[in-house]
C-alpha cells in the first residue's frame, strides 16, 4: 500500500506527544489527524474514514481502551496501535477480540520510530 493513502488518527492528551507523533509521521507522507480525546476521536470517526488509530490508553473521559472497543464495534476495518506509558498492561479479552495483539503495543515515549512506520505499514497490508 502506497504510505499517501494510509489515514491515521493519533489519539493522545498531551500536546508534545500528539504534535510530534504527527510531525513525523506526516515527514513520512502518511495522512494524520491528531486529537486529544476518545470523544474528539469518536467524533472525527463519524464523519472520515482513518485505516490506523494510535491510541493512548490513558485519556480524560472514556479511557484508550474503551475507544478501542467502541471504534472497533463502529468501524471494525480499523487497525489499533496502542500508545502507552504503562509498562505492566495486559491486554483484556475484549480488546484482543478486537485484534489488538502485544506487537500492536508501543511504549512512551517511542525511541525507535521506524519500528512504528513498519508497524504502520504491515498493519495497513494484512490482518496485523
Amino acid at each position: 500500500m502506497d504510505i499517501s493513502k494510509i489515514k491515521i488518527l493519533i489519539i493522545d492528551d498531551e500536546p508534545v506527544v500528539r504534535e510530534s507523533l504527527q510531525d513525523f509521521l506526516e515527514e513520512y507522507e502518511f495522512r494524520v489527524m491528531a486529537v486529544p480525546s476518545s470523544e474528539a476521536a469518536l467524533d472525527v470517526l463519524a464523519r472520515e474514514h482513518y485505516d490506523v488509530l494510535i491510541v493512548d490508553l490513558k485519556l480524560p473521559g472514556i479511557s484508550g481502551e474503551m475507544l478501542v472497543l467502541e471504534a472497533h464495534k463502529l468501524y471494525p476495518g480499523i487497525k489499533f496501535i496502542i500508545h502507552t506509558g504503562s509498562g505492566d498492561y495486559q491486554l483484556s479479552d475484549e480488546m484482543r477480540a478486537a485484534g489488538i495483539r502485544p506487537e500492536h503495543m508501543i511504549l512512551k515515549p517511542v525511541t525507535e520510530l521506524g519500528a512504528l512506520v513498519n508497524l504502520i505499514t504491515k498493519l495497513s497490508k494484512d490482518d496485523g
